[in-house]
């Protein structure tokens, strides 16, 4: 498959991280400022080919933990995460309170039950760990994930298929959820948990980059600078952190 061609579980999973460029590196960066990385127990889940895991068993610790859905990719991820195993997000086979810190990265929108996962994401973190969860922001232009029209799957980006009322945006793109920050939020509503940070951030448009240096760098350039202003609500993606408190 090269980088141009979707995957066959690009409309029901999304893409993984195949390569790692200065975009997957930046939200390593962001995961290991708002969550411990060193010697910790840490989950990826939804670990796609499992680029994050080997980065962080490389770089931080060597007891990750991973899961997937889909067998041909948990087989690829095991090649540098021996640990990776076939699970559901919504019943994960792990104990209660075993993790420092659980990584999701753009996989929630994917899931069957994302208030499920989520809840099973808390389970098995344990007290004063910490959730680091980047998923689709409502309102960024660009619906990344493809869409549907008369029956048939067209992969790619679709502007301004976010904007469109419920019942038209789910006609065109119902494989995939996207969150407003009250809806992402509100996934953690009744669970132990309390929300250290929650901002939006934009992508590292590595293509563009590679395809026209100077016009790609200028890019990212104003759009990371936009992240530390009111219009970061145009962001790509949430990042939302929360910690889990131990329940009276």
């Amino acid at each position: 498959m090269t980088a141009h061609e979707p995957s066959t579980l690009a409309a029901a999973r999304g893409e993984p991280s195949y390569v790692w460029r200065s975009g997957q590196d930046r939200r390593l960066r962001m995961i290991a400022r708002w969550a411990r990385l060193h010697d910790a127990v840490i989950l990826e889940a939804g670990c796609g080919v499992g680029a994050y895991s080997s980065q962080i068993r490389q770089h931080y610790s060597p007891h990750v933990e991973a899961f997937d859905l889909e067998e041909a990719r948990v087989k690829e991820a095991q090649a540098d995460t021996p640990h990776a195993l076939v699970a559901a997000a919504e019943a994960l086979p792990y104990r209660a309170d075993l993790f420092d810190t659980i990584l999701s990265n753009e996989v929630i929108e994917h899931v069957a039950d994302d208030r499920a996962a989520v809840a099973e994401m808390v389970r098995t973190l344990q007290p004063g760990g910490r959730i680091v969860l980047f998923c689709p922001n409502r309102w960024y232009p660009v619906e990344q994930h493809g869409h549907y029209w008369r029956g048939k799957y067209h992969f790619g980006n679709t502007p301004l298929i976010n904007y469109l009322p419920d019942r038209w945006r789910d006609k065109l793109a119902p494989h995939v959820r996207t969150y407003t920050a009250r809806q992402v939020r509100r996934l953690f509503d009744d669970l132990p948990v309390r929300i250290v940070t929650h901002t939006r951030i934009f992508g590292g448009y590595d293509n563009i980059v590679r395809r026209f240096p100077r016009l790609g760098r200028a890019l990212r350039a104003v759009l990371y600078a936009l992240e530390r202003t009111p219009l970061r609500v145009f962001g790509l993606s949430h990042l939302l952190v929360v910690e889990k408190v131990a329940r009276r």
